[in-house]
């Protein structure tokens, strides 16, 4: 069975869909099939791998409303084993159109349940707020990552979030898990950011990545061209970091993944891009 990762934070520009696009395109690079699902009604994740919104197009909106299959809204992007769900503004409706629905909260869950045999990885693009499209996601997910600024607003925040996923623990999904914290952003020579990053480890020890993402133009480029930062600028420090986390992701589950998956990364100790094989071929496509 793949796993199942929503990318979730309701405070808004911390860099989800940043993350969501380019983890999933990193688990790619390491040859392994993956799936990556926009939640999100601005459905930037669709936009930033390169597919123009059209409301004709099956999408998220139809998997919710049960109006079309997971296979059915399946879109092949430029790189080889990276798959789309796409979204559309249409999916808004999905909040108010599910309300009286039975099993509202299961929907997500029930349409990626056929694809979980095909995608080793899972990821969820939600969008930036607690509301029935998020609680689908928690809900289908295995763990929640959990991209963050290193600011005292996204401390508060996060706490929000953390009362979310005890209330569905408790009642919706006992097995959902939290994958890890991800800084995003980040400026580790600011005495705010290591404050941060302290308290954070405190409070979540191991499960603060050891990946950080730092501030990158690159990185921020690459959706104006439709691209992830791996294909746009494989050598940008944003797409490097985003390759070393999930390599770490793939490390700390063996069991959901070929077991030399993870050596596809080329070791930074050689002092050489991580990924670059498949990297190389997806630039040939590009």
């Amino acid at each position: 069975m793949g796993r199942v990762i929503a990318v979730a934070n309701q405070k808004g520009g911390v860099g989800k869909t940043t993350t969501a696009i380019n983890l999933a395109a990193s688990f790619a690079a390491a040859e392994v099939n993956t799936l990556l699902v926009d939640c999100d009604p601005q459905s930037n994740a669709t936009s930033g791998l390169g597919f123009a919104k059209d409301p004709e197009r099956v999408s998220t909106y139809h998997l919710l409303m049960g109006a079309a299959s997971g296979e059915e809204a399946l879109l092949q992007t430029e790189l080889e084993q990276l798959w789309l769900i796409p979204a559309h503004k249409n999916l808004i409706g999905a909040n108010i159109e599910l309300v009286d629905q039975e099993a509202r909260e299961y929907r997500m869950r029930e349409a990626l349940a056929p694809l979980r045999d095909r995608f080793q990885f899972i990821v969820l693009d939600c969008p930036p707020a607690l509301d029935l499209l998020t609680l689908n996601a928690l809900v289908a997910a295995d763990a929640v990552l959990i991209p963050m600024q290193a600011e005292y607003f996204a401390l508060e925040g996060i706490s929000e979030l953390l009362d979310t996923i005890e209330r569905i623990r408790a009642s919706l999904n006992p097995e959902l898990g939290i994958e890890g914290v991800v800084l995003t952003m980040l400026d580790e020579r600011t005495n705010l950011a290591q404050q941060v990053m302290a308290e954070l480890r405190n409070f979540f020890g191991e499960k603060v990545c050891k990946t950080s993402v730092p501030r990158n133009i690159r990185l921020a480029e690459a959706p104006s061209h439709g691209k992830a930062a791996l294909v746009y600028d494989p050598r940008s420090k944003g797409a490097e970091s985003y390759i070393r986390l999930a390599k770490e992701i793939i490390e700390r589950q063996p069991s959901a993944i070929s077991p030399d998956a993870s050596q596809t990364f080329t070791t930074e100790e050689h002092g050489e891009a991580a990924g670059e094989v498949p990297v190389a071929e997806m630039d040939k496509s590009a």
